[in-house]
């Protein structure tokens, strides 16, 4: 709900707090970065000293930090709300999925648990733009961020009388040399790889890189030494395991990046009020929260091979229809679009996690349940970096070249309505070029899942527990 309400936000946003094309980018996606790099290292604290304790300490600590962000008055102290609502996020994803894995040890059971857990989300999507639209057309921006208050304080309240504590015995310590190489290194990279993209090669955002990426080969040669990683390499030698977690990372990526592009879209160059375009995204929640509840009934009748390829080319095929959007007009083929790829998008959430652990031995579903949940958090932040950090550049090439986005070009006083036309027009050409390249990597996917994937599935013959391990 948090989520698809700053994606509305984020015009009204820019226009109070002026941020940088940078910043912009960082107030979306640092909340996804933070949660990433931390996820699997707070999945291993709360096996080690209770999941209802780090749930209650977590849930706190994102209240606090909603709190903060909803006042902030600079967009660096937004973005520094943003990162501590990521590490508090990075709390409450795993263990709460490991204690609904514990609640049904059944694998179909647990298969259409982890369905309506996906539905939840998928819910939030839903009724997150309409009460984000309803407070932005009354409020100030910053209202976005405290109607996360009233669901944690009823968490704090009814979780102690409804949660039991899950405190599975786990050997191994969190590796705290891990948790910062890994964040280190992701933060280095898209840092450098945004500041290309909106300010062209320069010695800085290079060097960024260089350190990003050396960062992250050392994270990766260190988990192959401990005898307790954060990130059991090994398991994606299993071609399963390495498509479901694929599958969980890119329909993230182009969901985030789609809809925070076609929300600017929809506001800043056709004009629509927040509520209007909150409307328009009901139709696509709603196909994106069935599917999710319905997913793992079609996995019974046609095997998880035809649902999740079904996933892919469902995800190309609506993206494609942001083509037919122009700077004056397309709001039905946003509506189509959202709908076509809500399938898609809802196989996803429903079935990675489940597919993942299944593709392993029951001794590792904790630690191939950990790099399935973390696939969907980078994923997310990922889209916003890089696909968002394309559509930064065409805008750099194609605009008129007076301002980095389209919000601040829009502002510029004197712009003129012929000023004003090429920027709107270099925006959709983003817009387009960012759909094309997500759709072709769903295509391939998509192709690869068909040729790759066993057409004959093992039977799921024991108790697997998606997160129990984390």
């Amino acid at each position: 709900m948090d989520g698809s309400i700053l994606f509305l936000a984020m015009p009204r946003i820019s226009r109070a707090l002026a941020p940088t094309a940078d910043q912009a980018l960082w107030i979306l996606d640092g909340y996804g970065f933070a949660v990433g790099s931390l996820l699997i290292a707070f999945g291993n604290l709360g096996d080690r000293y209770g999941r209802l304790r780090l749930l209650k300490a977590g849930a706190a600590v994102f209240g606090l930090a909603s709190l903060a962000a909803a006042s902030a008055p600079t967009p660096g102290l937004l973005i520094a709300g943003r990162v501590l609502m990521g590490v508090a996020g990075a709390t409450l994803l795993p263990s709460a999925l490991a204690v609904v894995s514990e609640l049904f040890p059944d694998p179909r059971r647990r298969a259409r648990a982890i369905g309506v857990f996906a539905a939840a989300f998928a819910a939030g999507f839903a009724i997150g733009p309409v009460v984000g639209g309803l407070l932005l057309e009354r409020f100030r921006w910053g209202s976005v961020f405290l109607v996360n208050l009233p669901v944690i304080a009823l968490f704090l309240l009814l979780a102690p009388r409804l949660v039991r504590e899950v405190t599975p015995a786990r050997p191994g310590r969190v590796d705290a040399l891990s948790v910062a190489t890994s964040s280190a290194g992701l933060l280095f990279t898209v840092y450098g790889l945004k500041h290309l993209a909106a300010d062209g090669i320069a010695a800085l955002p290079l060097g960024a890189m260089a350190a990003g990426t050396v960062l992250l080969v050392r994270f990766a040669a260190r988990q192959r030494r401990l005898v307790h990683p954060l990130i059991d390499f090994s398991l994606f030698r299993d071609r399963v395991f390495t498509l479901a977690i694929v599958t969980g990372l890119l329909p993230l990526a182009a969901w985030s990046a789609t809809n925070y592009l076609a929300g600017i879209h929809l506001q800043s160059v056709l004009g629509l009020d927040v509520l209007h375009v909150a409307l328009l995204a009901l139709p696509g929640a709603a196909v994106l929260t069935v599917t999710s509840v319905v997913a793992p009934g079609f996995v019974d009748r046609i095997g998880k091979r035809a649902v999740l390829v079904t996933g892919h080319f469902a995800i190309a095929v609506g993206l494609l229809a942001l083509l037919a959007v122009t700077p004056t007009s397309g709001t039905g083929w946003y509506v189509v679009s959202t709908a076509v790829t809500g399938i898609g998008y809802g196989i996803s959430f429903a079935v990675v996690a489940d597919t993942a652990v299944g593709a392993v031995p029951a001794e590792r579903a904790g630690a191939a349940g950990a790099i399935a949940e973390t696939s969907n958090e980078l994923g997310n932040a990922l889209g916003i970096a890089l696909l968002g950090s394309l559509a930064v550049l065409v805008f750099r090439l194609r605009g008129p070249g007076l301002a980095p986005t389209l919000d601040e070009t829009l502002h510029l006083t004197g712009l003129g309505a012929a000023g004003a036309a090429r920027a709107k027009a270099a925006f959709v050409t983003g817009l387009h070029v960012v759909a094309v390249t997500a759709s072709a990597l769903h295509a391939v996917l998509g192709a690869a899942a068909l040729r790759r994937f066993p057409k004959a599935e093992p039977a799921d013959a024991g108790p697997a527990r998606p997160a129990a391990g984390l």
